[in-house]
């Protein structure tokens, strides 16, 4: 081995360790001078002293003028009016006196026994004409203000047209229904037309609210039996 080459190399190590400790040490340094400095401009161009004075509160208004109180009005007697002259009417003109053959004579008084005055009594009143009657039917629908239609009756076969009646009344109510004319058709005896006649009674005689007496009213009613 040669120990000259390791001394050699030792010397070396030791000597590039210093150089790079005093480099450091020497760059340290300097950043540290230097930017302190910087730090130091920095903050004193940053922070500024402002003296921020006190605002005064603007001066009040001055007062108002004193008003003077306004002087009274003078006061100014007035004169009173002068009394004014009544005028006097000049008195109406004497008439001359009327000769006694010019005066008219006052009307002469009839005797007491003359006869009383014949007094004629007046006619008396005309009795009121009562309204004439209708001469025909009326329809049910002007003379009536309620027409209830009928029930109708219950029936094994179909049952389609009118029944065409004349009711008369007395006292607004119907007493007596008789059919004029009939269109039924499917009616197939005596038995189920008079119950299609009694179900209209019924409604009429029992439901009708009319006004008249000894009028006659007439009416149609339509039966659809299906």
């Amino acid at each position: 081995m040669d120990f000259s080459t390791r001394q050699e190399n030792s010397r070396r190590r030791w000597t590039g360790l210093a150089a790079v400790v005093l480099f450091h040490l020497l760059l340290g340094w300097a950043l540290m001078n230097g930017l302190a400095r910087k730090v130091v401009d920095s903050v004193s161009v940053l922070v500024e002293t402002r003296i921020i004075e006190e605002t005064q509160p603007p001066p009040p208004p001055p007062p108002p003028p004193p008003v003077k109180p306004a002087a009274p009005k003078p006061v100014v007697a007035r004169k009173a009016a002068a009394p004014v002259p009544k005028k006097t009417e000049p008195a109406p003109p004497q008439r001359a006196p009327v000769p006694a053959a010019l005066m008219p004579t006052p009307p002469v008084s009839p005797p007491d026994n003359a006869p009383a005055p014949v007094v004629r009594e007046a006619a008396p009143a005309p009795a009121p004409v009562a309204p004439p009657k209708p001469v025909g039917p009326v329809a049910a629908g002007i003379a009536c203000s309620r027409t209830p239609p009928p029930q109708a009756p219950s029936v094994s076969s179909e049952v389609r047209g009118s029944i065409f009646v004349i009711g008369t009344l007395k006292g607004g109510r119907v007493v007596q229904v008789d059919v004029e004319r009939t269109s039924l058709k499917g009616v197939t005896d005596r038995r189920v037309m008079r119950a299609f006649v009694q179900a209209i009674e019924t409604a009429m005689k029992e439901g009708y609210v009319c006004v008249g007496d000894d009028v006659q009213i007439r009416q149609e009613f339509y039966f659809d039996i299906r």
